[in-house]
């Protein structure tokens, strides 16, 4: 089997960004998701940080439902968050814990300088399985 059989590149409907995939699936079920942003359908990105960690987890969320899978089949996740301070953890996990539901995959949190966009603030990326 060649290496491209092995993979499928799947992305959810909604924004498209050029030469990304919203996930790459592995013939033997796991799912290697792309850094996910808080881009809403219709381009915008909510203010607060709350609001673009919720919008970010319903992208994800439609990506692994498109997939085959959902939230609590994550398996590794990273938060990439830009201007990150501690006091920001409280709300990160308060909005993880809605959408995994009790459901602790192994977890990095990187605070950096910027990401992509000055707007955007957050960005996950997580490898799951498929159902």
């Amino acid at each position: 089997m060649t290496p491209s059989a092995q993979l499928r590149t799947l992305t959810a409907p909604g924004p498209e960004i050029p030469g990304i995939s919203g996930a790459v699936a592995v013939q033997d079920g796991l799912l290697l998701l792309s850094g996910h942003v808080p881009v809403a359908a219709d381009g915008s990105v909510p203010a607060t940080l709350e609001g673009q960690l919720e919008q970010t987890f319903q992208n994800l969320d439609e990506t692994l439902r498109h997939a085959g899978s959902n939230p609590q089949q994550i398996a590794r996740m990273t938060f990439y968050v830009s201007g990150y301070i501690p006091e920001q953890l409280e709300t990160i996990r308060t909005v993880r814990d809605r959408w995994l539901k009790g459901h602790a995959p192994a977890s990095a949190l990187i605070g950096g300088q910027a990401l992509y966009r000055p707007d955007v603030k957050v960005e996950i990326d997580a490898i799951a399985v498929r159902h």
